[in-house]
C-alpha cells in the first residue's frame, strides 16, 4: 500500500509505502502497490491514550470494547489503556486478560488493560498487582481511577511493588474528606449556584504527598487528569528534582471553564459539564496550556467516560461525571494547542502518541513515522471545521460537551500496523 501526498509530522509533502504492517519506504512518486491518496494531510503516528474507559465488563449499556475501540479509530488511536472501574473490578488476570482478548478480538485498535491498585477499588487490600503484570495482558499501569488511593501507607506500598516489573502507578489525585458530596468546583461560581464546591487544593494535596512518596521509593509516579494551576505548580517542583513523575491532562481541561455550569448554550446546571476532576477557572485552563506547551505535564490523555442517557440527562445533583472524548480529542488539542501557537505538530505527536506509549511501556506504539517501523499511522486534516454531530460518533453514548460546537480539524485516516481502520473519515 502507497499513502500519497501526506505531510509527516506537518513537512514537505511525501509519500509512504507500507509493506507487512512496518513502512518501508518514504519518498515521493512512489509506484507499485494500492494507492490511498492522503490528500496532503499531517501524517502522525498513531495516537495512544493512557486513559479511555471502555466499561466492558459491566457496564455495556454505556461502552464495550468494540464501541470504545472504533471511537478510538475514529480519532486516530491505535492504542488504547482501559481503566479499572469495570464491574467486576479488573483487579485480577482473569478480568484483565478477558479484556485485552476482546481487543485483540475486534481490531480496531491495541487494548492494554489497566490494574486495579486495590482490590475492588476500596482502598483497603493491594490488588493482584504481580498476577496482572505476569498475565497475558502484560499490565504496566495501575490505577483505582475514579477513587484516590487516600491511605499513604498504602499507596507507599503500591509504589515499592511495581518497582519490580517497570510498572507504574497512576493516580487519580482527589482527597475524600475535602471533597465530599462535592458537585463542581469551589468559587465564585458555586457559591452562586448553591453547588458544594470542589477545592483545587483536595487534588494539590494528593499530588504533593505522592511525588515525595515516589521519591522516597525511587518508583513510578503517574498523576491522571491534572485540573489546577497549583498542581502545576508541584509537578514542576518534583521534576525540578529530577523525580520520576509523569501527569496528564485531557482535553477539556484544555478548553473548557466552570462558568459554563452557569451560563452554556444549553442552559445552567447542565449534567453534560458535570466531571471529575471539575471544571477549573480560565487562569487554571492557561496554566494547564502553558504546562503540556513547556513538558511540565507530559501527555493529553483523554479520559473517555461514556454514560447512558439516563444517568446524564436528570438532575445536575444525581448525574454522573464523566464526558466522551476519543472522537474530539485531536480537534480540541489543535483548538487549544496548536492554532493557539503553543505546539507544533511534532509536538502534538511526543505529547499525544510517542509519551503516552512510554509511559505505558509500549513497544510497537507510539514509534517515529520512519522506515523499518510499524505502519501506526494517522492522518489528519487541520484545515476544515466540523460541528460536532454526536449522533455519528461511533461510541455507545452520547455525553460529550462539544455537541453543537464548530471544532477544526478531522481524522481522515486510521492504520493499525499496516490495516486501514478509518479510512475517509469512516471506518473500515
Amino acid at each position: 500500500m502507497i499513502i500519497r501526498n501526506v505531510r509527516i509530522l506537518g513537512g514537505e509533502p511525501a509519500d509512504i509505502r507500507i509493506a507487512d504492517g512496518v513502512i518501508a519506504e518514504i519518498g515521493t512518486g512512489l509506484k507499485d502497490g494500492e494507492v490511498v491518496d492522503g490528500g496532503g494531510a499531517i501524517a502522525l503516528p498513531g495516537l495512544v491514550d493512557l486513559h479511555t474507559h471502555l466499561r466492558e465488563p459491566g457496564r455495556e449499556d454505556a461502552e464495550t470494547v468494540q464501541t470504545g475501540t472504533q471511537a478510538a479509530a475514529r480519532g486516530g488511536y491505535t492504542a488504547v489503556h482501559a481503566m479499572a472501574n469495570t464491574s467486576p473490578v479488573a483487579d485480577t488476570a482473569g478480568v484483565v486478560e478477558q479484556v485485552w482478548r476482546l481487543g485483540r478480538e475486534y481490531g480496531h485498535c491495541d487494548v492494554h488493560p489497566v490494574g486495579a491498585v486495590t482490590v475492588g477499588l476500596e482502598g483497603k487490600q493491594l490488588a493482584e498487582l504481580g498476577a496482572m503484570a505476569d498475565s497475558a495482558a502484560r499490565v504496566r499501569v495501575f490505577s483505582d481511577d475514579g477513587h484516590c488511593v487516600d491511605d499513604a501507607v498504602l499507596m507507599r506500598r503500591a509504589l515499592e511493588y511495581v518497582k519490580a516489573f517497570d510498572g507504574v502507578v497512576a493516580q487519580h489525585a482527589q482527597e475524600p474528606r475535602l471533597t465530599a458530596g462535592a458537585q463542581m468546583n469551589e468559587g465564585e461560581i458555586s457559591g452562586r449556584l448553591g453547588l458544594t464546591g470542589w477545592p483545587a487544593v483536595a487534588e494539590e494535596a494528593i499530588i504533593a504527598r505522592d511525588c515525595l512518596l515516589a521519591a522516597h521509593v525511587g518508583s513510578r509516579l503517574h498523576v491522571c487528569h491534572v485540573s489546577t494551576a497549583g498542581s502545576v505548580e508541584i509537578l514542576r517542583w518534583a521534576k525540578s528534582k529530577g523525580w520520576n513523575v509523569t501527569a496528564e491532562v485531557t482535553p477539556h481541561h484544555l478548553l473548557l471553564t466552570d462558568d459554563l455550569v452557569e451560563d452554556s448554550p444549553v442552559g445552567a446546571y447542565n449534567p453534560i459539564y458535570k466531571v471529575n476532576p471539575p471544571l477549573r477557572t480560565r487562569a487554571d485552563v492557561e496554566a494547564l496550556r502553558a504546562a503540556l506547551a513547556d513538558g511540565t505535564i507530559d501527555i493529553v490523555a483523554t479520559d473517555h467516560a461514556p454514560h447512558p442517557v439516563e444517568d446524564k440527562e436528570t438532575e445536575w445533583s444525581a448525574a454522573a461525571m464523566g464526558m466522551i472524548g476519543l472522537e474530539t480529542a485531536l480537534s480540541v488539542v489543535q483548538a487549544a494547542m496548536v492554532d493557539t501557537g503553543l505546539l507544533d505538530w511534532a509536538q502534538v505527536a511526543e505529547r499525544m502518541s510517542i509519551a503516552p506509549a512510554r509511559i505505558g511501556r509500549l513497544a510497537g506504539q507510539g514509534r517515529p513515522l520512519a522506515v523499518g517501523e510499524p505502519a501506526n499511522i494517522t492522518l489528519y486534516d487541520p484545515s476544515v471545521r466540523t460541528e460536532v454531530d454526536p449522533s455519528a460518533f461511533a461510541s455507545k453514548s452520547r455525553n460529550t460537551p462539544y455537541e453543537g460546537m464548530t471544532l477544526p480539524g478531522r481524522v481522515v485516516a486510521t492504520f493499525l500496523r499496516g490495516r486501514p481502520t478509518v479510512l475517509e473519515g469512516k471506518l473500515v
